[in-house]
Formats: structure tokens, sequence, C-alpha cells
């Protein structure tokens, strides 16, 4: 299978990008089925890089019915080492204002049915990764000096993202406990990525988009996808930039991915005791901590 180390995970308007080159699709096949849609590979700045369409081409999948242990896992058979992530989110504060962009150091997970999608372990293997910083510093540094070069973008470095089940937006109650909370911004999607990326010892890092202010501000009492849209779109080409200037400095860096063994000391049964069949299924991951 052909090999890519960076990947990119987002919408559409992320690799229908001008200056990609060498573009074809590679089907990838998981022990957890079929990923959200077939990888877009392609060659950035002279970078290869991976996209994958979160929602699936014409935006199909809601949050709740993403595949995230599929598509982290193709991930990882395609070799990736590094995951830059890229989502829309809403403002839980004042300060992210839409069109801001951000870059969490946090996740607050408020999902309720993915409990089967936000792990590899289990079924005879058991693992407990470590979690308490799930974002990648390095990443997020270069992400953040990536953003500085886009003359008039607005960038916030840290800040926490709550993950929500969805797929409808939030009451208005609830919006105000998550700031009363401290929470800085809303999605729906990266706390599964994030996990399973550490489970897969793959670094990964948010850009978040801001569209909207949730349902809290007294000017912005609705959210509509009409307006996540419109948002997201002004945003996208900024995101294009920032991407570009990513993967140019992932690729020029000296360290090498700091989660690349964060799994050997997460999984608590013993090698002579793994269900055979699960070890199977995780052998791009665990494989190399078997008994031999």
């Amino acid at each position: 299978m052909e090999q890519v180390n960076i990947g990119i995970i987002g919408g559409s308007g992320l690799y229908q990008m001008p200056e990609l080159k060498n573009v074809r699709e590679i089907e990838v096949d998981t022990p957890f089925g079929k990923p959200s849609d077939a990888f877009i590979v392609g060659e950035l700045e002279g970078v290869k890089v991976a996209f994958l369409p979160r929602h699936g081409r014409g935006h199909k999948l809601t949050p709740t019915e993403l595949p995230f242990r599929a598509n982290i896992y193709a991930m990882k058979l395609l070799g990736v080492d590094y995951i830059l992530s890229v989502s829309a989110v809403g403002s839980l504060q004042e300060k992210y204002a839409p069109t801001d962009f951000c870059i969490p150091d946090q996740f607050f997970d408020r999902t309720r049915a993915r409990a089967e999608e936000s792990t590899f372990f289990g079924e005879g293997i058991v693992g407990h990764i470590t979690f308490a910083h799930p974002v990648c510093a390095e990443l997020g540094d270069i992400l953040e000096a990536s953003c500085k070069t886009v003359e008039g973008l607005k960038i916030h470095r840290g800040g926490t993202y709550l993950c929500m089940e969805g797929p409808a937006f939030s009451t208005k109650a609830e919006s105000n406990v998550y700031r009363s909370w401290g929470m800085d911004i809303i999605g729906m999607t990266n706390l599964q990525e994030a996990k399973l990326s550490r489970e897969a010892e793959i670094a990964y890092a948010t850009l978040a988009l801001v569209t909207d202010y949730d349902c809290w501000h007294e000017e912005h009492d609705a959210v509509s996808t009409s307006m996540v849209i419109e948002y997201l779109h002004k945003n996208v080409r900024n995101a294009q930039f920032v991407l570009k200037a990513a993967v140019k400095k992932i690729a020029a860096k000296q360290t090498p991915n700091p989660f690349a063994g964060a799994t050997r000391s997460a999984i608590f049964t013993a090698p002579e005791h793994w269900n055979q069949e699960t070890a199977k299924n995780l052998e791009a991951i665990i494989g190399k901590y078997a008994v031999k």
C-alpha cells in the first residue's frame, strides 16, 4: 500500500486545492469497515499528503455515524505519523469571533452514543492510553506558526474544545452551562479522532475554524446551517494557506513523532493472554508489542 506521512481530515474545500498535484484516490479497507470515503492523495508544495473527507463527499454522514476507528486505522495503514484535523466550531466565549482560527489544546467529552468508536481496545485486549494532554504540542506550534503566515488572520492558541453528540446544535441552557464550565469552542467530531490517534501512536492537532457564536450570544441566539456554511466558506481559503505552510514545516522538522511508542505502556493485557482475533485486527498498532 502507498505510504504517506501526513494526513489531513476535513471537508471538500481542503482537498479541492489548485496547488494539489498528482492527485489520485486510494480505497483503504480496515478491520473496522470502510472509512468515510476514499482518500485523496497528492502532493502539496512537494509534500505527499492524504486527505480524508470526514463526512464523506457530499457530507452524507452525521457526526454520530462517522466511522472514527476505520478513519484513523486507515491513516495508520497508510503510514501516517501526523494528522491535522480541520473542523468548523462554534464559539462559547466572546473573544472567539466568527472567521477566527483556534488551535485548542484540550477536549471535553459530551458525546453519548460513541463508546464503540472511541477506542480500539476491548474484546480481549485492555488498554488505557495516557490522554492528559490530548493534542501534540509540536503540531500546535507548527499550526500557530503557519497561521501567522496568513495576513489578517486572527488566531487563538490553546483552549478547550467541547465535543457534543449532535446532530442538533445546543439549546441555550446547554450553551450557557458550557460557558460557565469555562469551555471555549464547541464541535461534534474531534474528541474521538484525538483519542484514537493517540492509541494509534499518531500525533494529532486541531485547526478549528470558528463559524458562529453558538446560541448563547444575544445577537446570535439561533445557529443555522446556512450561517455555518457561509462562514466556513470564508474560512476555507485561509485554511488552505495554513495547511500549505504546515505540511512544509512538518516535512522539514527534525524531531520524530513524539507518540511513536505511546501504546506500549497503555496495554494492560499481557501479550500471551491477548485475544488473537483482536490482536490480528490491531496488528498495525500493537503487532510490534506481541510475543515473538
